[in-house]
């Protein structure tokens, strides 16, 4: 079965290249957003590897139950303390935050968020309650637009080890909270311009396939509606629409086969012709 990929910039592609030999496996998502759309662990999912996902969008949490039902999926938001936090949501984009600040950037350039409260628990009581200590820990992935350190202190790394950490980190800049991860007993292996992959140091095997980026000896495709296929969701849409189009023409003309083709039609053409003869019968005056 060729991989399909749902991810917005190759991710899935990557974890399925590094991790492949030794699954179905094991993942935890902080911040999954949509189980399809733009999805990490949508291509894997579908390959029988289960996990995690954490996602405090209601509408995103709801999608995820439904589509992923062996997965365990849970509202709430992950952060360095157990409580609540204010959470700043942009309902329709993968922009929400718990960051005063990065709601304040992305704010200013026109971007809406709703205030609202969330519940928030630490990731290594998340670890505790839901992973068994004998299941291999395959990834942890975060996307949590600017929370990340508070996220990574949640997490007890000597006691959860996951072999592959993919943290959402746009450019190449080296971020402040790298030297908690690093601190933790992890390698830094790559950046994709929007993510940084980490191995665990008693895994350094899995540093060569992160070497190179996805390519077509990966055997991959992109799912309909990716932002980077063509046709293009934009383009899906105006086909829909022809073909709505074509449709409504075709059946207009099937109606009136039929009109021409019924019996009335021809006594009416039948009329028709009478008529005109008599006309050229009797002389105008």
């Amino acid at each position: 079965m060729r991989f399909i990929s749902y991810a917005q910039n190759f991710e899935d592609v990557m974890l399925w290249r590094t991790l492949k030999l030794f699954g179905p496996g094991f993942y935890i998502d902080v911040g999954a957003n949509h189980p399809t759309h733009d999805s990490v662990t949508r291509s894997l999912y579908e390959r029988g590897w289960r996990g995690i996902n954490i996602e405090p969008v209601h509408h995103y949490h709801e999608a995820l139950c439904r589509e992923r039902p062996e997965d365990i999926n849970l509202c709430v938001a992950v952060a360095d303390i157990e409580g609540e936090l204010v959470f700043f949501e942009s309902p329709e984009t993968g922009l929400s935050t718990l960051s005063p600040e990065m709601a304040e950037l992305q704010g200013a350039s026109g971007i809406p968020f709703l205030r609202r409260t969330v519940s928030t628990r630490r990731l290594a009581d998340i670890c505790e309650e839901h992973v068994p200590a004998d299941v291999p820990f395959h990834f942890l992935k975060i996307d949590v637009e600017g929370f990340e350190r508070n996220v990574l202190l949640s997490m007890d790394f000597r006691k959860w080890r996951p072999w592959l950490i993919l943290i959402e980190s746009a450019f190449n800049k080296r971020p402040e909270w790298e030297e908690l991860v690093l601190g933790a007993g992890y390698r830094y292996a790559r950046s994709d311009g929007i993510n940084r992959y980490y191995v665990a140091e008693e895994r350094p095997e899995l540093l060569v396939p992160l070497e190179l980026p996805p390519n077509i000896l990966d055997e991959f495709q992109l799912c309909p509606g990716h932002r980077l296929s063509y046709p293009t969701a934009n383009d899906m849409v105006l086909r829909a629409e022809l073909q709505e189009a074509l449709n409504r023409a075709q059946k207009a003309e099937a109606q009136l086969q039929a009109i021409y083709g019924s019996r009335l039609w021809r006594f009416v053409r039948l009329v028709e012709t009478l008529r005109n003869g008599v006309k050229r019968l009797i002389p105008s005056t």
